[in-house]
């Protein structure tokens, strides 16, 4: 990847942290923000430059091991990740992840048959939930806690339960704060 474009990525993930980003704050991200700094090193990972791309893939089997969230740098991730506590978190590599995206503590995102999940945009994914096998999540999605999906869920819904079960949402992705929006940094 570019390296204009991982600034970007990587400003966008900042900014979904603190709601602005600056030089001094992702210097201070990167040094008391485990998710933060998890994140900046696995867009590193894409980076086209070998060296860079040598060190944050070693950075980011340490940081994976240190903080138990195992999200493949092959994995496909929209702008604005935000990872909640950096915790006990496992993405496939096989998965897609929109823009804006917050990941809770102990969230499995998996397969046992080769496609993982697809993940829409501005979708907050609450603790303890299991996504299981390729099925599809819309955009504006809440998951809440301790939800099992293991069947689509369209565009504006809230699934809870197990297995999970589908409302129609009042508010559109209430937990998703600091929505980044491309076209504000460009």
């Amino acid at each position: 990847m570019k390296t204009k474009q991982l600034k970007k990525y990587i400003r966008s993930d900042l900014y979904r942290y603190y709601g602005k980003g600056n030089w001094r704050l992702f210097i201070k991200a990167l040094l008391i923000n485990r998710s933060f700094k998890y994140s900046f090193w696995l867009r590193l990972c894409k980076s086209e430059c070998w060296v860079i791309k040598s060190l944050a893939i070693v950075m980011h089997r340490i940081y994976s091991t240190r903080y138990s969230v195992h999200i493949s740098h092959v994995t496909e991730i929209g702008f604005g990740l935000y990872i909640g506590h950096g915790t006990s978190i496992v993405v496939s590599p096989t998965a897609v992840i929109g823009d804006n995206c917050n990941l809770s503590p102990f969230t499995i995102i998996g397969s046992n048959k080769g496609k993982a999940a697809t993940i829409g945009n501005n979708v907050y994914i609450g603790p303890h939930v299991s996504i299981v096998e390729d099925v599809i999540i819309g955009s504006d999605v809440t998951i809440g806690s301790g939800c099992v999906v293991v069947k689509d869920i369209p565009n504006g819904m809230t699934s809870i339960g197990n297995p999970n079960r589908n409302k129609i949402s009042r508010e559109i992705s209430p937990f998703i704060k600091n929505k980044y929006e491309l076209c504000k940094w460009q």
